[in-house]
């Protein structure tokens, strides 16, 4: 899980794991044997430690570059024989793709974190696979600014990630309800913007509230704690800061951020509720020159090729009342308020492409013209992905009709806090990323896929596993495997897989949605939710 591309049934009993089992680690692949050792050691209780030439043994290899065995990157084999497990890669992420395999191999209890049966036999069917990727970006989003997840959650979720091979955590950071990273020039987002004073429960029509402050945030050795193990287990973590909408808990810590000629800024605080909100930043020079402070540092932290800017759902409302923003319309000469935003959007496109980085937005980004060299995250349906590929621009699907998990899983009443459509097991296993309008061409835009989990009505890690997993699973194979079309994928042969890796999301502790429906203590009664009748539409 996800399947692979091809699994040839080997000769002979398979390969039997035992005290003796030794790890050979090739020139370049020790960060893997580290790896297994740390996971599958733990597990299993054996020291898989050096392999001294005679025992049976664990190779790990990465192939040469122009291998014509594996010609994807992050492709692997993995072949197990009586004597001997060896697993290549193209890379050292190929390499660490197979040593997953291997893992799942093991049976769930490899899945554990201290062995729960004393001197058992780990057996290895003799088999051999070959794999590798359909995309590139194979992503997840976690919404840590409505609900926030400590740090050692979000090393969890680097942990389960890797499990199932996706490789992109899009770390959406600020919004409205919180400011989650420390930048240390501006104390004030953390110190006001961090936390706010209460919370709403369920749907922001909802009449309940939560009353206790909530909050959080990682300081910057804490990025760079999260970077680092993203970066052990081939992750890439890309920040979203959000401009220039979703932007209240930054006004809330320096209000001369919002537009002062339309509202009184300094009676905002951090937002405690849900929606989209009308107070978005000034399209001032003193905003701009704040925001590049905040990526500089944000810069120094993330490596990443892409930094994600958020521009969804940006209301036009004070711009179109504020004499200073219709003084910049003016002066730029732009058509309307929608040509601001796009400039506001292509400021910071050009500020990252000068330091060798590359802005993503969501596809509102597109509105008033889509800034050169921006790549798009397509929500709101394909629709924006279409037209941003057919544009020339690179594209990572993540319609909301498909994979927002944050979208209730079925039409039942014991859903908790029912969102959205209904978007079951089966339904994210067939979706298609890649629209059928695009032609090739285009369709190499097409950068990947992107799974995103919205927190406002998950209030603590076991929702946030609820709306997950198992379609967490499903999205995996969509992401990574060689599917036929949607209508003719083998669902009733991926729920037969899912029994077994139901066992493995419980070694690792996943409070997943049962097939069955919500346990009793899943369950949210007399919560208000959103629910929206009927199928989603198509596109």
């Amino acid at each position: 899980m996800p399947a692979p591309l091809r699994v040839e049934a080997g000769d002979g009993q398979g390969f039997l794991l035992d005290p003796r089992t030794g790890i050979e680690a090739d020139p370049g692949t020790e960060p893997v044997a580290r790896w297994l050792r740390a996971t599958v050691g733990a597990a299993t209780g054996l020291p898989l430690g050096p392999n001294s030439g005679d025992d049976r043994r664990v190779r790990l290899r990465i192939l040469p570059a122009l291998d014509p065995a594996l010609d994807s990157p992050e492709a692997y084999r993995l072949t197990v024989g009586t004597d001997r497990v060896l697993i290549e890669g193209a890379s050292p992420a190929g390499l660490f793709w197979g040593a997953q395999t291997f893992r799942q191999l093991l049976g769930p209890e490899a899945f554990r974190r201290a062995p729960v049966t004393r001197g058992r036999e780990w057996e290895v069917p003799a088999v051999t696979i070959h794999d590798a990727p359909r995309f590139r970006w194979r992503g997840l989003m976690l919404d840590v600014a409505r609900h926030f997840t400590p740090k050692e959650g979000v090393l969890r979720y680097l942990d389960l990630m890797a499990a199932h091979k996706l490789n992109v955590f899009h770390f959406h950071l600020t919004d409205d309800q919180g400011w989650r990273i420390q930048i240390e020039r501006h104390p004030r987002l953390t110190e006001i913007g961090s936390w706010r004073a209460r919370t709403k429960t369920g749907h922001r029509a909802s009449p309940l509230w939560e009353e206790k402050p909530h909050g959080g945030y990682y300081t910057q050795d804490d990025i760079r704690e999260i970077v680092a193990y993203a970066a052990e287990r081939h992750i890439t973590v890309v920040p979203e800061i959000d401009v220039p909408g979703h932007s209240q808990a930054a006004i809330a810590a320096y209000p001369e951020l919002g537009n002062t000629d339309v509202i009184d800024t300094t009676a905002l605080s951090v937002w405690d509720t849900w929606g989209i909100n009308p107070n978005v930043l000034a399209p001032t020079d003193n905003t701009l020159r704040f925001y590049e402070g905040v990526f500089e540092e944000v810069l120094e932290l993330f490596p990443s090729e892409f930094v994600h800017v958020g521009g969804d759902e940006c209301p036009k409302e004070q711009w179109r009342r504020s004499a200073t923003a219709q003084a910049r319309i003016r002066e730029l000469g732009l058509a309307d308020e929608d040509e601001l935003q796009s400039w506001f959007i292509g400021h910071f496109d050009a500020w990252l492409a000068a330091r060798g980085r590359r802005l993503i937005g969501w596809d509102e980004i597109l509105e008033g013209g889509l800034a050169k060299g921006a790549a798009v995250s397509s929500w709101r349906g394909c629709a924006g992905g279409i037209a941003a590929a057919r544009a020339g621009h690179d594209v990572v699907m993540c319609p909301e009709q498909q994979v927002y998990l944050d979208h209730r899983q079925d039409p039942g009443p014991d859903e908790p806090v029912p969102i959205g459509w209904v978007r079951t097991l089966e339904d994210v296993y067939r979706f298609e990323p890649v629209p059928p309008e695009l032609t090739p061409e285009e369709a190499r835009h097409v950068l990947g896929t992107q799974a995103n989990l919205w927190t406002e009505v998950m209030e603590d890690p076991a929702r946030v596993d609820y709306q997950a997993f198992p379609r967490l699973a499903a999205f995996a194979e969509v992401a990574w495997s060689a599917l036929p079309a949607p209508s003719e994928r083998d669902f009733a042969g991926f729920e037969r897989r899912m029994a077994a890796h139901y066992r493995r999301l419980d070694a690792l502790g996943v409070a997943y949605r049962p097939p069955a429906g919500p346990l009793p203590w899943q369950r949210r009664p007399g919560v208000l939710g959103r629910p929206i009748d009927g199928p989603p539409p198509h596109r």
